[in-house]
């Protein structure tokens, strides 16, 4: 069963972009909107829209709720050991960025998988 993210949540925004046009960067913009905590995730590990970032999800030492994917299925496949030790709550796999042998060994470890776009869900409290 799907379920929404609690208030404040840590969600962690794989391929986030200081680009103010990529889809990543309104994500993070529009989490924090919405009372959330997103931390960026990036091999470049730039700041984004304030928030400074890490260069890759075995960097984050706090509990994550959600990790959004804004990445290829290419660099997701490489990183299923990191997500699995990660554990989040649930994995959200945007537009472009399916992937569905990922998404099969993340359901099969108790992880909640859906494939939708992050910013849809904010706007219509879907999240």
């Amino acid at each position: 069963m799907k379920t929404l993210a609690p208030a404040g949540s840590r969600v962690a925004v794989l391929g986030a972009s200081p680009k103010e046009d990529r889809y990543s960067f309104k994500a993070m913009r529009m989490l924090r909107e919405h009372g959330h905590q997103p931390i960026p995730i990036h091999p470049a590990g730039h700041t984004v829209d304030g928030v400074p970032g890490f260069k890759s999800l075995g960097k984050i030492d706090q509990p994550v709720d959600t990790l959004t994917f804004y990445v290829n299925s290419k660099i997701s496949s490489g990183l299923k050991d990191d997500i699995l030790k990660l554990n989040p709550r649930r994995v959200i796999f945007n537009p472009g960025a399916e992937n569905e042998e990922l998404a099969e060994v993340l359901e099969s470890a108790g992880i909640e998988v859906v494939i939708a776009c992050t910013l849809v869900m904010l706007a219509t409290g879907a999240f």
